[in-house]
């Protein structure tokens, strides 16, 4: 195992079990982008922020320390309510932004001043104060999540100020519980270029909810850079030099944000700057804020940008079934056969143990009860791996299906129609064991549940392809979450979410935000295997007894009965 993942695991492992228990559409591409929330807002409201109340008169340095952490989760006006409790000069230089660590809860915070809590009894005009935590994740300066677990503590000094006591060191970022981090901090997609430019790819990040979320997005978009984890599989239309020429993203009455640009973004390609105008716009609107389109302009002056073309996920045809002799989409307790692939799947020569179609639903992998992998479809059925152990197959956008023994993750393939397999270096060197695989429908990143060190752990790598679109390698390992026990199923729920359905001592579907934290939910009785979707409500799970449950509100539905198998889609 090499160093920085053995370090990164240990790291996660408790927090991945304790966010388990504790709860574990397109952008159009010819045209402006249509209005969505109101400014700044993201689908869930800011009216659930916490409210925070200023210096109590007389508080002493422990109550001032504790009254100001509480005042920091609260990013109104600045922080404007946390900045009361600081003095002048640290009220001017103190940086929220630069962090965040996440604590189980503000009850087991501890305390401890060099002298008591108590403005008029204590001695001298100087006082130290230590915060102790228990930390299970960070927010860095980028907005990247990370589960970390460790014993954390602040250090303050306050001093008296014209008798009262206020904070005049203290560590930059804020510390809020784990409870209240949702509700003020929301996941944003920043979007990135697959390497074909043809396809948009999110890269999570978490920032306070706020009116002037907008700028924060483009920010980190037009400044920053993608995930380490994610770097080598996307690239920004926004070239390095270009940045924001302005700290202000400001929204016209007609919708229109306004992006001033510097003048590196002069004389840039027409190409160029309709992938960054489609770029920011997908990021923006994907976020929640109200637009019609984004319009850069240098020195006042508007730069013409079009809009190109992307590749959109396909609208999801309906659950793929196998019942009763037949097989095809399930559209309204109706099973349509699908041309050119239900005969093949029909007349296949074993049972059938799992279906996994392409997106274009012109063929299939099928994995039969030897467990060996099949391609059916355009009037064959070719064998494509014949290797023992192997996991269920998940084909990608390319046409290309992927297949690993459960004993070798090292033996990673991606075979292409012509069955032809193309070895795929740097696959996971440091797990011992694997149970499911899933590509995402952008083909840019891999999931897969893995047993490393002895413990199994749901990660995710970029997927590394040539200038023909061949898969090659994989990139860093980045771990999401830990399981307790094996895994029966993995899907992608949409473009930034899996579905895990985890067979602890009560079977649970785990929904982990990539690049953030996770819930749980029990599983439908008997649960067996699960589809994705194009959203986390979409998602499909089989019973033992052949029930297909589908999410009805926040309980599971009996959608059909007597199927046999429950296929899923390439990239879900």
């Amino acid at each position: 195992m090499n160093a920085g993942f053995r370090r990164t695991l240990h790291a996660v492992a408790m927090a991945a079990v304790v966010a388990m228990l504790a709860a574990c559409t397109g952008l159009p591409t010819s045209g402006d982008v249509q209005p969505g929330l109101a400014l700044g807002a993201s689908p869930e409201e800011q009216d659930f922020l916490p409210l925070a109340s200023g210096p109590v008169d007389g508080a002493g340095p422990t109550a001032i320390v504790e009254g100001f952490m509480e005042a920091a989760i609260t990013p109104a006006d600045n922080w404007d309510t946390a900045r009361k409790f600081l003095t002048p000069d640290l009220a001017s230089t103190w940086r929220p932004t630069t962090g965040v660590s996440i604590d189980a809860s503000a009850a087991t915070r501890s305390f401890t001043s060099s002298v008591e809590d108590d403005a008029e009894s204590a001695n001298g005009d100087s006082a130290d104060v230590r915060v102790t935590f228990d930390q299970v994740a960070s927010v860095d300066a980028t907005g990247a999540y990370s589960q970390t677990v460790a014993a954390s503590n602040s250090a303050f000094v306050v001093v008296r100020i014209d008798g009262q006591w206020r904070i005049a060191d203290a560590p930059d970022g804020v510390v809020i519980d784990e409870s209240r981090f949702s509700r003020v901090y929301d996941d944003y997609a920043l979007q990135y270029y697959d390497r074909t430019w043809e396809r948009l790819v999110p890269d999570v990040r978490w920032f306070p909810r706020r009116a002037t979320v907008a700028t924060t997005i483009a920010q980190s978009l037009i400044g920053g850079a993608p995930s380490p984890w994610l770097d080598p599989a996307v690239q920004s239309a926004f070239p390095p030099g270009v940045q924001l020429a302005r700290d202000a993203v400001p929204i016209d009455p007609d919708q229109v944000a306004d992006v001033a640009l510097n003048r590196e973004a002069l004389g840039l390609p027409a190409k160029t700057l309709a992938r960054m105008r489609t770029q920011l716009q997908a990021t923006l609107t994907g976020a929640g804020v109200q637009i019609s389109q984004v319009r850069f302009t240098v020195d006042g002056r508007t730069l013409e940008a079009g809009v190109v073309k992307l590749i959109d996920d396909p609208v999801d045809g309906g659950s793929v079934v196998l019942k009763d002799g037949q097989f095809g989409t399930l559209v309204g307790g109706e099973i349509t056969p699908i041309p050119g692939l239900t005969e093949e799947i029909l007349a296949s020569p074993q049972p059938i143990r799992a279906v996994d179609l392409a997106v274009d639903s012109s063929h299939a992998a099928v994995q039969l009860s030897d467990g060996h992998v099949w391609l059916a479809g355009d009037g064959s059925f070719d064998a494509l791996d014949e290797r023992a152990s192997l996991v269920r197959p998940s084909m990608d956008p390319f046409d290309f299906t992927w297949s690993v023994p459960s004993t070798a993750p090292a033996s990673l393939r991606a075979i292409g129609v012509d069955a032809a397999p193309r070895p795929i270096a740097n696959a996971w060197p440091d797990a011992s064991g694997v149970s499911a695989i899933r590509v995402s429908a952008d083909g840019t990143r891999i999931a897969a549940v893995l047993v490393v060190g002895g413990q199994r752990w749901v990660v995710v790598s970029a997927v590394i392809r040539d200038d023909d679109g061949v898969p090659t390698e994989l990139g860093p390992t980045e771990p999401l979450a830990q399981l307790e026990g094996t895994a029966s199923g993995l899907v992608w729920l949409g473009s930034d979410r899996l579905g895990v359905l985890s067979d602890a001592e009560d079977r649970i579907v785990l929904t982990q935000v990539v690049g953030g934290p996770g819930t749980s939910e029990v599983a439908p009785t008997g649960a067996v295997s699960i589809a994705g979707s194009r959203t986390a409500a979409g998602i499909r799970v089989l019973g033992a007894e052949g029930a297909v449950f589908a999410r009805s509100g926040s309980a599971w539905s009996e959608s059909i009965v007597g199927v046999s198998i429950l296929g899923t889609r390439a990239g879900h």
